[in-house]
């Protein structure tokens, strides 16, 4: 039997004029944290604190991944005339807001909720004023993806968009996060809490990353020949999943408990979301190791 042809190879996005910085320096800010990871397996250090390297590592690997998606995405909607400076400016927002993280990594001082000094003051409220920008820009996207055509098959096109509102709604937490923060700080408490035990950072960064394990798991799944039928009902599982486990972060936090410290209906969120998640991820291992062992398309 002949193999079928694999499915046409994706354009090189990353030379769209809008993408094209996004994707620069998106690379250069996960190589960032990389270079900090090593750095942090030299010098050990605690992981959790408000002075570790996990920060500058994860701030560089996160912002990295999501400058490049929005490249990604912009490269898929129809030009405007000032799409161009936008993805510069969101872009350059990024890396500065990342460089600035490090910056006082390397002064050893806390990077978030730090005002001993004017000037330690002055870089986190830069910091909240870069990540505002992205936010709007992240909106602005996410709004036109769901109003104008965009270059993207039906499945793909629901991995983008729901991605894009997840990341929004992730941003939205954070700067939540940085408000509750100040308020604590202001009262004397732990910026770190919510309630008894509840972690503001966890809905934030639950499905920060939606944007990326969307559309991979669509495109996964058309890699492997996938139906649009069931490429179609995989990314909805997924998305469903997604948005089940930001219920369950959020529910956490609001309500004072730990991350997984949950009474069992609660829990039966997390767990639900996790199977949605997982379940397509295993239909496409499934058919990636069927379509290479006899070169034909699965399904």
């Amino acid at each position: 039997m002949n193999a079928s042809p694999s499915p046409p190879a994706a354009p090189r996005w990353w030379l769209d004029s809008r993408a094209r910085l996004l994707s620069l320096l998106g690379a250069l800010l996960i190589a960032s944290g990389l270079v900090h990871l090593v750095v942090w397996g030299i010098n050990g250090g605690a992981w959790e604190g408000p002075v570790t390297w996990r920060k500058p590592i994860l701030f560089g690997i996160s912002a990295g991944l999501t400058s490049l998606s929005l490249g990604w995405a912009w490269s898929k909607l129809p030009r405007r005339p000032w799409d161009e400076i936008l993805a510069t400016i969101t872009a350059w927002a990024l890396f500065v807001e990342v460089g600035l993280i490090d910056l006082q990594r390397w002064r050893g001082v806390a990077s978030h909720f730090n005002r001993a000094t004017p000037f330690d003051s002055f870089l986190y409220d830069a910091m909240g004023v870069l990540i505002l920008v992205v936010t709007l820009v992240a909106v602005d996207l996410t709004v036109r993806l769901f109003r104008t055509p965009a270059d993207l098959p039906p499945d793909m096109l629901a991995a983008a968009r729901a991605g894009l509102v997840l990341l929004v709604v992730s941003c939205g937490l954070g700067i939540w996060v940085s408000i509750h923060g100040d308020l604590q700080v202001a009262r004397g408490l732990s910026p770190q809490v919510v309630g008894a035990a509840g972690v503001p950072k966890f809905p934030h960064g639950a499905v920060i990353h939606a944007l990326q394990w969307l559309p991979m798991l669509a495109w996964g799944a058309r890699r492997v020949g996938l139906s649009l039928w069931w490429r179609q009902r995989l990314v909805t599982a997924a998305i469903a999943g997604s948005v089940l486990v930001l219920t369950y972060a959020m529910v956490q936090a609001l309500t004072g408990r730990g991350r997984f410290d949950a009474p069992l209906p609660i829990a039966a969120l997390l767990v639900a979301g996790g199977l949605l998640l997982l379940g397509p991820w295993c239909v496409v291992a499934v058919g990636w190791g069927r379509w290479e062992a006899d070169g034909r398309r699965f399904m």
